[in-house]
């Protein structure tokens, strides 16, 4: 089933130097551009990560320090990654997890501007998780009837994502083929942040996913508790979880 877009689909998969969204960097990322033609648009970029490839994480996708010392910085990339994003919606998997996080770390880092509210999300796994729950490559093998060939290579993996989601689609009569659909669905914790810190309530306050002050409201525990405010922002915490709870303080003085 080809997809039904009202604008471009940005499918996208990150290699990098480990699983840290905060710390760790990229070293490889590929796009694959969807129109809502159909034509696609490809484009891969090794990147040098400046700082050493551990040996684990060379050894699952197969890169290493010599394949990237040519390569340029992501900061001298940034801004072309940002055009092929523009006005798109964007899909990947495990990326509301991961490599979505990893990459606005990245933006940060670079200087680089690039408002994620304006796009949609769409996470593949937690489609196939939803319904089957399993592995990219036994996802792929499941809908597709294809070997993952070259898996944990970014072009393998966003290749094999595409079209593991045009399958779901031809699978599945009760997932609509809309990228608003399949963005709400693939949602996860209804998150107010990348890395799920902060997320919504049903009132649609946004409250603690984690800690001493899991479940409570955001504005009331830096009012009855600032300094839990300040260790967050010293904390090794995401640049977008950050700017969330920053949003929220700004927005509560205001009042």
């Amino acid at each position: 089933m080809n997809l039904n877009l009202t604008r471009p689909l940005v499918f996208f998969d990150l290699e990098t130097t480990g699983i840290n969204i905060v710390t760790d960097r990229i070293v490889e990322i590929a796009l694959l551009k969807i129109m809502p033609n159909g034509s696609e648009h490809k484009h891969t970029y090794r990147v040098n990560p400046e700082m050493s490839i551990p040996k684990q994480a060379s050894e699952i996708h197969g890169i290493y320090d010599a394949d990237v010392a040519g390569s340029p910085k992501f900061s001298e990339i940034a801004n072309e990654i940002v055009q092929h994003l523009t006005g798109c919606d964007i899909a990947g998997y495990n990326s509301n997890k991961f490599d979505i996080p990893l990459l606005a770390e990245e933006f940060n880092r670079a200087g680089v501007d690039f408002n994620w509210t304006k796009a949609k999300c769409v996470d593949v796994q937690v489609l196939f998780m939803k319904k089957e729950a399993r592995t990219l490559s036994a996802a792929y093998q499941f809908y597709c009837n294809k070997d993952l060939a070259g898996a944990h290579s970014a072009d393998a993996d966003t290749m094999a994502t595409y079209e593991v989601l045009k399958a779901q689609l031809d699978r599945y009569p009760d997932v609509e083929n809309s990228v608003k659909f399949l963005s709400e669905f693939t949602a996860q914790n209804n998150n107010a942040d990348f890395a799920g810190r902060i997320i919504f309530n049903d009132n649609k306050q946004e409250i603690f996913n984690f800690g001493k002050y899991k479940g409570q409201i955001v504005s009331d525990v830096f009012r009855k508790d600032p300094n839990y405010y300040n260790w967050m922002m010293q904390g090794e915490f995401h640049s977008n979880t950050k700017q969330v709870i920053t949003a929220i303080k700004l927005r509560e003085i205001g009042k």
